[in-house]
Formats: structure tokens, sequence, C-alpha cells
């Protein structure tokens, strides 16, 4: 049996994914792509997880696609066709990226290392993304005459703005974990040390909050991304008027009229 390339670990109803190929820093193999999705889609399904980390084994987060991977390495035969890479995007990225995009509960990226290609980008797709101070982000697809994917062009504009994202793919350069934090990128860099600490404080955090309204304002701010003022205030009252009827509003409004401490249980 092939050895599993994403380990999975509990600690309260905070699952984390570790992307296990420490030894090719983590990057990305159609083995790894598919049992990404199928660790998201059980705990999607799971009613105990209600937070996910994901973070790699190792030195590195996730250097992106690995090149020898069989679904993409090219072959140097005279004559040859080239591989379709667009195939393994329609098989493999693009569900991943709308998977995590669409979790009923939040997802945290813990950046420890390198985060390149699409690597960094599905780690900046995660609802919050924390980073070691060593960590850094490269868009390493101009490299290798291919653009960014795994939602890269989408991201990257709307995080930090259409210069520094023209910069960021054109040149390829490496960008800091500190200086991504300052471009508002990621949502927060902390001392390496402290990375898996952090993240499982924060994660458990989140956890114990109304994780149904953090995925359903999730959907708002992406959906409102598109829309116009009213289409986006029509949106706000809609979610509203549905998550005004579940038990995590009753919940909250309650504990807060009444000074105690709620719990909540939607998700």
């Amino acid at each position: 049996m092939q050895e599993s390339q994403v380990l999975l670990s509990q600690e309260g109803a905070v699952r984390t994914f570790t992307l296990n190929r420490p030894a090719a820093l983590n990057s990305f193999t159609t083995q790894m792509l598919g049992e990404l999705l199928v660790a998201f889609e059980a705990s999607a399904a799971d009613a105990s997880v209600r937070c996910i980390v994901v973070t790699g084994a190792g030195r590195g987060f996730c250097a992106g696609q690995d090149l020898s991977d069989p679904a993409i390495k090219p072959d140097l035969t005279p004559g040859a066709a080239p591989k379709d890479i667009g195939a393994l995007l329609d098989g493999f990225y693009i569900p991943l990226a709308l998977r995590v995009r669409s979790m009923p509960i939040p997802v945290i990226a813990a950046v420890n290392g390198v985060a390149a290609g699409a690597g960094a980008n599905f780690a900046l797709g995660c609802d919050l993304v924390l980073a070691g101070q060593s960590a850094s982000f490269i868009q390493a697809f101009s490299k290798i005459g291919l653009v960014p994917d795994c939602g890269g062009t989408w991201l990257l504009p709307r995080l930090v703005g259409r210069a520094q994202a023209m910069a960021l793919t054109l040149l390829g350069d490496k960008l800091p974990a500190e200086q991504a934090q300052g471009l508002g990128m990621i949502y927060r860099c902390v001392p390496d040390a402290e990375l898996a600490e952090q993240a499982q404080a924060l994660a458990q955090r989140v956890a114990a909050m109304p994780v149904a309204a953090l995925a359903a304002t999730r959907q708002a701010l992406d959906n409102a991304m598109q829309m116009d003022w009213a289409t986006a205030l029509a949106q706000e009252a809609a979610l509203q008027r549905q998550l005004g009827m579940a038990h995590d509003y009753q919940e909250g409004a309650s504990a807060f009229l009444q000074k105690r401490s709620p719990t909540f249980t939607d998700r």
C-alpha cells in the first residue's frame, strides 16, 4: 500500500491535515491532491469537526506541483505529445479549490517554510493564513512558462491589488512572510517556534464560535466582490433572515442578554 500523503489528527473539534511529503517539500502529486479532497469532503460531513488546520510536515508547507508526477512530467521523447495540464486542473485543483471555499466550517493554513506555486495559492484560498517568520510565498509559474492557478489569478489582485499582484506573478520573486502580512496577503506572521501552537489556539477559538455564521460570512464577502451595492445589501438581508432563524443566533442573543457564555452548535 502507498504511504498516505495527507496525515489527519484531531484535537477536540479541530482537525489537522498535514501534507506528508517532507523530502519533496510536500509538493503536490495527484495522490496528495486526491487525498486532500477526500479529507475535506469527510470533514464537511463530520459534525465533530468545527475547524480545519492545514500545515506541512518538515521544513516546508508545499512547494507546488511536483513536476516529476506522471500526470504532468514532460515526455522528452521526440514527437511525443505534451501533457494536458488543463486536465490536471480540471480533475484535481479546481475541485479542491472549490471545496475549500465552500466548506461549512472555517479552514486555517499554518504555513511553515516555503509555499510556492499552487502551494501558495492553496494556502491563500483558506479563510485565515498564519505563517512562520521563515516562511515565504513564491508565485513560481512564470519561471516555467505558466500562469498562476489554484485560484491565484482571482485571489492575488483582491488581496494585494493589481500592481503588487502583477509584480509577484510576473517576476516570481520570493515574498517573506512578514512582507506578506504587511501587504495584507496573510492574516499574521508569527515566530516559527510558535506557529503550531498559535494555529491550534486560533483554531480552537474559531471552533467555539458560530461556525455556520462564519462560513456564511465567507460566502457573503466572496460574493459581494462581484455585486453592486444594492445586491450586496440584499444578500445580507437574505443571510440574516436564514441565520436569524437558526439555533446559534437564538443562543448568542440569549447569552448576551443573560450575561453568560454562549454554546454554539450549528454547522
